[in-house]
């Protein structure tokens, strides 16, 4: 049996397909064009056509992600979205124990899982400047690709401001001093991470695993490494969410 697990996030939608145990196919689409082209709207819900996305098929699935509650997938259990990052951490590195950090668009989720189970967990969702959406409105400012921009760790130029809007004019005014701009780059890593840091302290352990876009961010893993002794990012990132809730459905129906 098929099963579709999709992750309905604030920037983009993620869906990943898994079929005997094993993901075989995953696929992303921008949340606005996910909308406009695969959605209509009936009875106050948003109605999903399965058949427009090629997955006319599918019988099964689990959702997770903003749009979770406010789109119409009768073929779907909706599951909150730490328990579907903590299934798929679990999926893709067969790990129990470990801290979860997820880094979103506009959001950053932390959770302490032992035994395969959830024992805390912490939210920031009121807050850009911790989030995806940061570094891609600094990687703008400082017209530079976001790829390279990850890369600066070294010798950090200090910001700071603790909000996303006021920290783009402090940034461009570390340009006109003429700050070089590996140091530039290397602040605004550096900046996002001291803004994640409160949220991970009460969560010590030797490993953590980092989901999320933000996952591939060579500068913010080597600050995260000083904190826990083992740092993980799981094959698939970007679709740890959509994987979790494969396996979390593959482990509900199989019990039907």
């Amino acid at each position: 049996m098929k099963t579709l697990g999709i992750d309905l996030g604030s920037r983009e939608v993620k869906l990943a397909l898994m079929e005997n145990n094993k993901i075989c196919s995953t696929f992303k689409i921008s949340t606005i064009s996910f909308y406009k082209n695969y959605c209509s709207y009936k009875n106050n819900k948003i109605e999903v056509d399965l058949e427009k996305l090629n997955l006319s098929d599918i019988l099964s699935g689990v959702s997770t992600g903003y749009g979770r509650n406010n789109t119409n997938l009768s073929l779907f259990k909706p599951i909150n979205e730490i328990k579907a990052h903590v299934y798929g951490v679990m999926y893709q590195t067969n790990l129990k124990d470990f801290v979860l950090l997820d880094i979103g668009g506009q959001d950053v989720k932390a959770a302490k899982v032992e035994g395969g189970f959830i024992k805390d967990l912490e939210l920031n969702e009121k807050c850009a400047a911790s989030c995806g959406r940061y570094l891609e409105n600094m990687a703008n400012v400082l017209e530079i690709p976001l790829d390279e921009m990850n890369s600066f760790y070294e010798n950090p130029v200090k910001l700071n401001s603790t909000c996303a809007v006021f920290s783009e004019s402090e940034l461009i005014g570390k340009i006109a001093e003429g700050t070089s701009i590996e140091r530039l780059c290397a602040g605004v890593n550096y900046s996002m991470y001291n803004k994640m840091k409160p949220l991970l302290t009460k969560f010590m352990a030797k490993t953590l695993v980092l989901t999320g876009g933000v996952a591939n961010n060579y500068a913010i893993k080597k600050y995260l490494s000083h904190d826990y002794e083992n740092i993980i990012v799981p094959g698939n990132p970007q679709f740890n969410g959509a994987i979790g809730c494969c396996f979390y459905g593959s482990k509900l129906y199989s019990k039907e």
